[in-house]
């Protein structure tokens, strides 16, 4: 999608962030069959999503489009048959 910022806002960096640290703490404490730490670290991954929505919901995030189908772009091909 050229053009596209999606993703490229502080929202989605501090929630993707905040769910990549989650995911390397569960991931180390799974190695080290620690079950209590592991879900520690599904915590912190959830924790980014609520950081990324909030940080949303302040502004820092994508603007909201109107409409269902407000990115996808205007079709002005010509038909085929149309063509002299």
């Amino acid at each position: 999608m050229a053009g596209s910022s999606h993703g490229h806002t502080p929202a989605a960096w501090t929630g993707v962030i905040i769910a990549f640290i989650g995911f390397c703490v569960a991931g180390a404490f799974m190695v080290m069959a620690q079950p209590v730490g592991f879900w520690a670290g599904m915590v912190i991954v959830l924790l980014g999503g609520v950081a990324g929505a909030v940080m949303r919901s302040m502004g820092l995030g994508q603007p909201k489009q109107s409409g269902a189908f407000a990115h996808a772009p205007a079709v002005t091909r010509e038909p085929a048959g149309a063509e002299s």
